[in-house]
């Protein structure tokens, strides 16, 4: 019997599965994809917002900024990277500025710090490749990036070493109310637990409705981007936004802590909750809009584009809530923007909120709360070499444009939350991620997991276990199947 079942291991099942780690518990878990954080944690701006955005009153709003504080210590203590840029929502007319001006009374009302308008000249100072149109812009020096994959890859390891448990390729399919609980059926397999944790972004209330109809609906709204080379990186300082509309908070242009730029996302509801594609509609309208902020972008130097899928919803705000009907099972649904900015809030209120319903407060006597990892590139030249004589595999660079070695790829192997496939080494060591875009790398990085996995090199696949790159037969995969 498990006290508690997350079911999605995003970047908030991720969050809470860290928070409840530190309690005398027994979690798990549940995770649909072959591995974490490749729903709508994948693909996104990577950004941890301020929270003069949100409607005061929400819980988006009680929880951003409150999510933007916790976020820098827990970076640190994790070896996250995290970089306060601070953001820049510009207009570009005068009669855009009452927007700026709205946005300051409402952060205000949020709690967010040192917020001010800015007038042309000092937005002109500080960054001078922005549009000459622009007149004036609201400044948060709040706002930063990180890296929402290595984020969640942090806190499911952290909380995997503190005991949790995590199933991967693990889809829930029926849940029903049993004595003190619930039973939780993935296929064959069950589970008892006293308690469920809803998380399961996309799918929330697919999941939901497993157990009772629900009153509200998750809306999927695909959101398009550029990746650009590093060479655009010095356009920009800050996080740039253009004022936002009913739909969202607008194309942006942004750094990222990698050292790329990034522009998107544009706004379309869809019909699939896999739809990911890129059009060309979605394209030509974030380029458009990202010119508009940045004229000198150069979109020749784009090196991938990609999509990502918002959990939108019809309440309009999160979902973080215990059923009426069936008391245990807990929603944090909903999650959208600002989603990220807010999973490290939103673990605490929900552990509040359980807690309020029964959830046992005991604390583990000894608890892990760092994660040590090695980056190469990162280290000085002494402690290279260090590490060199100690192991030769990390005097193998693998991965040329982003200077990855082998040895990080083999760690990434057998790491608590280990990578499966290549793109699961591509979000934990970055391999792939450069100029090329794996056109070097991918055939080594795919040998290596051969090796360190003993399964055959055909068996190696791109993401999810049915997407293989190599085939020795057709035939012989049908049989296999």
């Amino acid at each position: 019997m498990y006290d508690v079942i997350i079911i999605g291991c995003g970047v908030t099942g991720a969050a809470l599965a860290n928070q409840l780690s530190r309690l005398n518990l027994k979690t798990a878990v549940l995770e649909q994809n072959s591995d974490i954080a490749c729903g709508c944690t994948k693909s996104n701006s990577a950004i941890i917002h301020a929270g003069y955005d949100p409607e005061p009153g929400t819980l988006m709003a009680r929880l951003n900024a409150t999510g933007n504080k916790l976020m820098e210590e827990q970076c640190k203590r994790l070896s996250i990277p995290f970089i306060r840029t601070g953001s820049l929502v510009t207009a570009f007319s005068p009669e855009e500025i009452p927007v700026l001006k709205a946005l300051l009374q409402r952060g205000s009302a949020n709690g967010v710090p040192d917020l001010r308008i800015l007038n042309q000249t000092e937005l002109r100072r500080m960054e001078p490749a922005l549009a000459q149109n622009a007149v004036a812009a609201l400044f948060a020096p709040t706002a930063g990036i990180t890296d929402p994959w290595e984020l969640t890859l942090a806190l499911a390891e952290n909380a995997v070493a503190n005991g949790v448990e995590l199933y991967r390729n693990t889809t829930v399919t029926a849940i029903e109310p049993a004595d003190k609980g619930f039973t939780v059926k993935s296929g064959r397999k069950e589970w008892l637990t006293r308690r469920i944790c809803n998380a399961a972004g996309l799918y929330a209330d697919a999941v939901h409705r497993l157990l009772e109809p629900v009153d509200w609906k998750i809306i999927p709204v695909r959101g398009e981007y550029f990746l650009f080379d590093k060479n655009q990186r010095p356009l920009v300082n800050h996080i740039i936004f253009q004022c936002p509309t009913p739909q969202g908070k607008g194309v942006l242009v942004a750094p990222t802590v990698h050292g790329n730029l990034l522009a998107g996302p544009n706004a379309e509801t869809v019909s699939c909750k896999e739809d990911t594609s890129t059009t060309a509609t979605g394209q030509d309208f974030v380029r458009h809009s990202a010119q508009k902020i940045l004229p000198s972008l150069n979109f020749k130097e784009n090196i991938r584009n990609f999509a990502g899928i918002r959990a939108n919803n019809t309440r309009n705000d999160f979902i973080i809530e215990e059923s009426l009907q069936f008391p245990g099972f807990f929603d944090i649904a909903g999650i959208k923007s600002p989603g990220l900015s807010c999973a490290l809030s939103i673990a605490a209120y929900a552990e509040d909120m359980m807690a309020a319903a029964g959830l046992p407060q005991e604390e583990k006597d000894t608890v892990i709360e760092t994660r040590n990892r090695i980056v190469f590139r990162n280290l000085s030249l002494e402690e290279q070499q260090k590490l060199m004589q100690h192991d030769s595999r990390y005097g193998q660079i693998i991965c040329r444009c982003e200077t990855v070695t082998e040895g990080e790829i083999t760690a990434a192997l057998h790491s608590p939350v280990p990578a499966v496939s290549i793109n699961g080494i591509k979000r934990r060591c970055g391999a792939g991620m450069g100029r090329c875009q794996g056109g070097f790398c991918s055939p080594r990085v795919q040998e290596i997991i051969a090796r360190e996995l003993h399964i055959p090199l055909e068996s190696v696949p791109l993401e999810e276990p049915d997407s293989w790159i190599l085939a020795d037969s057709l035939q012989s995969r049908e049989r296999n199947v």
